[in-house]
């Protein structure tokens, strides 16, 4: 992974897709070279990140900074890594300095090491910010064109009550999806009559900011010709609410 020369100058709270957020991480941590390279192999293929400030200490004009930073893999899992911002160098005139590391333990080892006073005047009070951990998506996702595959979903929907230009707009932001099957089999439609079908897919979205989005497909034949038809919902009480009106409703129901 190339790093740019100027990534090094960026603050930590620099917004950008998932390995542009790498790429400046890297370039301003002064021992990024040490990170494992299966750690840097698994970040190439993030679909979201999350950066927060984990903690911060300022006193006598020496400060630090530590900051969490959380990357969504494509297999649901998430990896983080954790940053280290000081200007306690000797010598180094308050520049700041920047260090990398994956895992807390490994943080506070490097933090114990500042030049830091372990008493704190009453005028100068550390702050502290403890953050809930990143939630774990409820799927697993797979980058493929996610966009595309939800622009064709909603496009093929024929209820009027689908989802309409505000769900479109939102999906073009989706980087994975996942489709699960929550029901399907043939259901009759009257004694010696044929068989109409139902199936019920969910289409799960994972968004940009690692927000997650589902639409639920209703696909049958309760049809008056028994043709195919595809029915879109924002909820999945609302998809099996329509297939089972779309069953009473239904030729020989």
């Amino acid at each position: 992974m190339s790093v740019p020369p100027d990534a090094a100058h960026e603050p930590p709270e620099s917004s950008g897709s998932p390995e542009e957020h790498l790429v400046r991480l890297l370039g301003r941590a002064l021992n990024s070279f040490e990170l494992p390279d299966e750690t840097i192999r698994r970040l190439d293929r993030a679909l979201a990140h999350d950066s927060s400030l984990h903690s911060a200490h300022h006193s006598r004009g020496l400060h630090r900074e530590t900051y969490r930073h959380t990357w969504l893999l494509a297999d649901g899992s998430a990896l983080t890594l954790w940053e280290l911002v000081h200007n306690t160098s000797p010598g180094g005139r308050g520049r700041l300095l920047h260090e990398v590391y994956t895992g807390e333990e490994d943080l506070r080892t490097a933090t114990a090491r500042l030049p830091l006073p372990t008493v704190t005047p009453d005028f100068e009070l550390p702050v502290l910010i403890q953050l809930p951990p990143m939630p774990r998506p409820r799927h697993s996702y797979m980058p493929d064109d996610s966009a595309d595959h939800a622009r064709r979903l909603l496009r093929r929907a024929e209820n009027t009550d689908a989802p309409g230009a505000d769900m479109a707009q939102l999906l073009r932001e989706a980087c994975a999806h996942q489709i699960t099957q929550a029901f399907g089999r043939p259901l009759p439609s009257g004694e010696g009559a044929a068989t109409f079908a139902f199936s019920l897919y969910e289409h799960a979205f994972l968004l940009g900011d690692g927000r997650e989005v589902s639409l639920w497909e209703v696909e049958h034949t309760a049809t008056p010709d028994g043709r195919h038809m595809c029915e879109v919902y924002v909820s999945e009480a609302a998809a099996r609410e329509a297939m089972e009106r779309r069953a009473s409703r239904a030729p020989g129901a």
